[in-house]
């Protein structure tokens, strides 16, 4: 009867969670997008194209320059959890798919390594914002909880993975029983039911944090405008000024 009624929650919260992750997304980007931004914002120097305007952008989302100019330390934290994160989010495609993508399976050997960078990338940004006066100042709740929560699934993956292991075929049973609205019961395993919560908590959590920070970029004025110099003696008129 107890597991029944486990089994019940995770699933009804698993829909839960995609539907606020899904919505949430599309309602944050939906309300960016509309936001409107009549006056040239854009950070200078910038690109003068909007060629360069994708290849900032992409810079932006990739390398993360601005920050490397800024805190080198910081930068190499920052970018290595990044890293982590996008190849832990690429190997977890064999919980989804079947057959699985070889180039997943190609990555079994490195695995383990991303596990541990991913979570001592995340322990070293907690530090940070604990060590240094300025980010301790800076810093909030939210800020704190993104990355314990982020540390813990980490933390809790790489142990049902390489040391207490939970069944791959209960796993992907369950995983694609929910992808094609036919549940079944999850894995009896405490870690990954611990590990699977704690995701679909980030799920919720998501789209309402500063994590939105992934999609935000992209509809930022200061950086998705190409910088235009402006003709000489000739002023700026705002199009939504009625008495220019």
């Amino acid at each position: 009867m107890f597991w029944n009624l486990v089994s019940v929650f995770l699933v009804g919260m698993a829909y839960f969670a995609a539907a606020a992750f899904t919505l949430g997304l599309l309602a944050k980007l939906i309300g960016y997008f509309r936001t409107p931004a009549p006056l040239p914002l854009v950070t200078t120097p910038g690109p003068e194209s909007e060629g360069g305007v994708i290849a900032r952008l992409l810079g932006d989302v990739l390398i993360f320059p601005n920050l490397f100019k800024a805190d080198k330390l910081l930068w190499v934290g920052a970018w290595l959890f990044h890293v982590a994160l996008a190849a832990i989010l690429f190997r977890h495609l064999r919980y989804f798919t079947y057959p699985v993508p070889e180039l997943v399976l190609y990555m079994e050997p490195v695995a383990l390594f991303f596990g541990y960078l991913f979570g001592v990338a995340a322990l070293y940004l907690f530090w940070r914002r604990l060590a240094l006066p300025r980010t301790l100042y800076l810093s909030k709740l939210p800020d704190y909880f993104a990355l314990l929560l982020l540390g813990l699934i980490a933390g809790t993956g790489i142990m049902v993975s390489y040391w207490a292991h939970v069944y791959l075929v209960d796993v992907k049973a369950f995983v694609l029983g929910l992808l094609t609205l036919k549940p079944v019961a999850p894995p009896t395993h405490p870690l990954f039911l611990l590990h699977f919560f704690l995701v679909l908590l980030l799920m919720i959590y998501f789209p309402f944090s500063k994590l939105l920070h992934a999609g935000g970029i992209f509809f930022s004025p200061t950086r998705n405008q190409p910088y235009k110099i402006q003709e000489a003696g000739k002023r700026y008129v705002n199009p939504w000024d009625p008495n220019p």
